[in-house]
């Protein structure tokens, strides 16, 4: 597979400073044109708009700002897949691309507003393109990692209904595998330039022959622009929309709510693409302010290759889950110099104090926790010039007020711990998801009296700094990535060997949690090997689901702790894992 770094489509002509140069520019650049139409709505002067499309009114008030000598000259968008292919993207460059994008799916694939499109790719600039070619259409996009498996890919086609697919052509046999029996899948477009195959429209060629000129179609603050799979503690993943406004507007209304950057700074967020925190911090968030998204292909996450690429590029700011900074921390940092690097971020899941200080210890660099999850975007978070409580979570970001409460959703004073949740009466705050698409009693439940309720624990001191606790469900949080136990043990029920299962979180050193199955043989498999048939389940499961989901740890057992109903006690199973009995 190759893509628009090697391929020779567009011709891009850059005027740098040099290959890996810092960027410099006027003080003017510092601050965002972008945030002054709507500085009456930040004071609560005008209501939120009622259109806003993020495509016509950002990226391209930028793309404008770049043509009037206003923004600096570094990229929106630079690529690199750490084998010599680079690719930078104006964002005049972007708008260009996404428009001719646009024309392939609104004329060739024959999609509409509202239509949606399941985007299963890799960290390449397409990716990036495809997201901004869909919001400039109205259409929903539906991010996906790519180590989805067949049986994943074929509940989301059929979940979501999507007319269209857009994958590579290594993804592109396991999608054909189980596309024959959905009627709703019209297109199917495939990022390579190395050939054809039978059935897929070619998203190299199709790109390189479309027209340059789209106009943008119109859409409102609360049209939806993403859908994301979430995993939940029964049942399968549930569609998660995310709106115009929740994704694109927030971070104009509540300029760095989160993130402090300017035009000069290069952010590299290591997030998958299939998660919501890529969309946060590498695409809308970053680029509302200007600055440039660096993206290196990273197919494996690895030590040497983050800290070299520190070392060698001018990245102004860092994020990423807590299990890169374990990662790096149990290495030699002597030898690497960050010239550059000013901010790092850690989101994800609960970052451990020691870890912190041993950054900082080796790098002279703090870390700033993050908190947020799918539906709600950023939750908390430690902004810069905040004073640093190692272990805490930081502050609630705006427009969002944020409280401990408790089961009948009353306020919890300091030091009380409760359930973290997010006022919605009388007005919903701009930022929330607007639904689980389908899933209308489960979209009520996140609802408690006043509050939308998060399912996580968590405890507020007297300064406002919130400290996570725990999940109040049973979500696995490992590495960033959350894993429903559901899906486990319904991957692990489907191999013979397996009478029952149990799948919980257990604790880490380097990746916070991972997932563990307790598991209840069949009776033909009792006397087996333990060991062998522990690495045929692993196996197994990675075939099944996708393979993060896969139980690093197994414990076989006689029986599992159920209620008088007949439903498994995981957290009886999870407080004994975590040593809280």
């Amino acid at each position: 597979m190759k893509t628009l770094a090697k391929s020779h489509i567009f011709k891009f002509c850059w005027i740098l400073r040099g290959p890996h140069q810092p960027f410099h520019g006027h003080p003017r650049f510092l601050s965002s044109p972008i945030f002054a139409q709507y500085e009456a709505v930040r004071q609560g002067k005008q209501p939120i708009p009622e259109y806003f499309n993020f495509a016509n009114d950002v990226l391209d008030k930028w793309s404008q700002l770049e043509k009037d000598g206003k923004r600096p000259s570094n990229p929106a968008l630079w690529w690199i897949n750490g084998r010599g292919g680079e690719v930078r993207w104006s964002f005049e460059e972007l708008g260009l691309l996404s428009r001719k994008l646009a024309n392939v799916l609104s004329d060739r694939c024959g999609l509409q507003k509202g239509d949606r499109v399941l985007a299963i790719l890799p960290r390449i600039p397409e990716w990036w393109l495809v997201t901004v070619a869909c919001i400039r259409t109205g259409i929903t996009v539906m991010p996906g990692t790519t180590q989805l498996t067949a049986k994943d890919i074929q509940y989301r086609l059929h979940m979501s209904k999507a007319k269209c697919i857009i994958t590579t052509d290594a993804l592109a046999p396991v999608v054909d595998s189980v596309t024959a029996e959905n009627h709703d899948l019209k297109t199917k477009l495939m990022v390579t330039s190395d050939g054809k195959r039978e059935g897929w429209l070619s998203f190299n060629e199709l790109l390189k022959e479309a027209p340059a000129e789209f106009t943008t179609v119109q859409t409102k603050v609360q049209d939806p622009m993403v859908i994301y799979f979430t995993s939940g503690t029964t049942g399968s993943p549930k569609m998660t929309e995310l709106s115009q406004g929740s994704m694109g507007l927030r971070p104009i209304i509540n300029p760095r709510y989160w993130l402090d950057f300017s035009p000069l700074d290069i952010m590299w967020c290591t997030a998958d693409t299939g998660w919501v925190l890529s969309c946060l911090g590498a695409l809308f968030d970053p680029w509302v302010l200007g600055s440039c998204v660096f993206v290196h292909n990273l197919p494996k996450i690895e030590s040497t290759t983050i800290l070299n690429t520190l070392s060698r590029f001018p990245i102004t700011a860092m994020l990423g889950a807590p299990t890169l900074f374990r990662m790096l921390v149990q290495n030699d940092l002597s030898s690497y110099k960050f010239m550059s690097l000013k901010q790092c971020i850690s989101a994800g899941e609960a970052l451990n104090p020691e870890v912190m200080e041993q950054w900082k210890s080796k790098t002279g660099l703090d870390i700033h926790e993050a908190y947020g999850q799918t539906e709600t975007g950023m939750i908390c978070g430690v902004r810069k010039g905040m004073k640093i409580k190692p272990g805490s979570m930081g502050k609630a970001c705006a427009p969002y007020d944020v409280q401990i409460v408790d089961e009948e959703a009353n306020i919890l004073p300091p030091g009380k711990e409760g359930e973290i949740a997010i006022k919605v009466q009388p007005e919903r705050p701009l930022g929330l998801f607007s639904r689980y698409i389908d899933n209308p009693d489960k979209t009520a439940a996140t609802i408690r009296g006043s509050f939308h309720i998060t399912g996580d624990r968590g405890v507020m001191d007297k300064e406002g700094y919130f400290w996570f606790v725990g999940r109040n469900d049973d979500i696995i949080n490992s590495s960033g990535y959350r894993i429903g136990p559901f899906e486990v043990e319904s991957a692990l029920l489907e191999h013979p060997a397996v009478a029952e299962a149990a799948a919980i979180s257990s604790p880490d050193p380097l990746r916070g949690e991972v997932v563990k199955a307790f598991v209840v043989l069949s009776p033909g498999f009792v006397s087996g090997d333990k060991d062998k048939l522990t690495l045929e389940l692993q196996e197994h499961v990675k075939k099944v689901t996708a393979p993060y989901k896969y139980p690093r740890k197994m414990e076989f057992v006689q029986q599992l702790p159920k209620t008088i109903s007949g439903k498994i006690k995981r957290i009886e199973l999870r407080n004994k894992e975590w040593g809280r009995v």
